[in-house]
């Protein structure tokens, strides 16, 4: 079931090309989808308001155009107005800010933008990157905070940041090494800024399924038929697994394990597992309920 009136927004289509699955398509392809300002704060509204979405289950986030699915951050305007704009020296000494106040400045900057990209991971409906052409620095923390990659045979790969003097600080160097598990390849491609393509992202496991053909069309179908799949089964079940997977991450085994007791001492009271059982006796689709 697609929402009855999806809310629109100026840099991104909503759209639901199958029942209970949203469609988030970053809309600027004539800046091959490179985000300024507005765009991660409308952003992290899609992905809030998705999250509490009855009508959405499984989110497909790709790019605009044959370009690129984001070339990252648009460093041009960051460069002329935000944080990597030269500090004017016309002030005077007395009405200029002092390093701790420009460092206070930037690090709120620099969280709010952490909190707009980390939206994708907190949002309670899993998310599948569809990925193609270029994916580059914030493309790479987009694509980390995803619970599941998949890319066209041509899709190019690079953490940039060092390219521009800074480190990368929006989520990849603290998301990559556990979306990967190695550690030598994550500073490998962290410390060089090298190109990295899809059969390499395949092979180290930062994507999870590489289309035999280039373009876009070939990886978004798989990426909707994907979240087509996961959308037709228990959203109390969904939600769950992924809640747990990520709290577990960060936690170890037994802690994982306990609140797994807790979550499930709750979520076991839903009807969705009595329905789900009885489909399958049956040899019928399971219906479930909104949540």
């Amino acid at each position: 079931m697609a929402a009855t009136n999806p809310p629109s927004y100026k840099y991104f289509n909503l759209s639901y090309p199958l029942p209970f699955v949203a469609h988030v398509e970053i809309n600027r392809p004539e800046k091959m989808n490179a985000f300024i300002e507005p765009m991660w704060l409308e952003f992290r509204d899609i992905f809030t308001h998705l999250s509490h979405d009855p009508s959405t289950r499984a989110i497909v986030l790709s790019g605009a155009g044959p370009q690129a699915f984001t070339s990252g951050l648009d460093v041009l305007a960051a460069s002329q107005s935000g944080v990597l704009a030269p500090q004017s020296s016309a002030s005077s000494s007395s009405t200029q800010k002092d390093g701790a106040r420009i460092a206070t400045d930037v690090r709120r900057h620099i969280l709010e933008f952490q909190d707009c990209i980390s939206a994708v991971e907190r949002c309670e409906k899993p998310v599948v990157a569809a990925l193609h052409g270029y994916t580059l620095g914030l493309g790479i923390d987009i694509a980390v905070c995803c619970d599941v990659r998949m890319c066209a045979a041509e899709t190019r790969f690079a953490v940039k940041e060092v390219d521009i003097g800074l480190a990368a600080d929006i989520g990849t160097l603290s998301r990559l090494v556990k979306v990967v598990g190695a550690g030598s390849w994550v500073k490998d491609v962290c410390l060089s800024g090298r190109f990295f393509g899809a059969k390499e992202a395949g092979k180290v496991g930062f994507v999870s399924w590489v289309a035999e053909k280039a373009g876009k069309e070939a990886v978004l179908e798989e990426a909707i038929k994907w979240a087509g799949m996961v959308a037709g089964k228990s959203p109390v079940a969904v939600q769950g697994t992924k809640e747990l997977l990520n709290w577990s991450r960060e936690h170890n085994v037994q802690d994982g394990l306990r609140y797994t007791s807790v979550w499930n001492s709750a979520m076991l009271q839903s009807r969705d597992v009595t329905n789900a059982m009885t489909a399958g006796m049956q040899k019928k689709p399971p219906r479930f309920e909104k949540l």
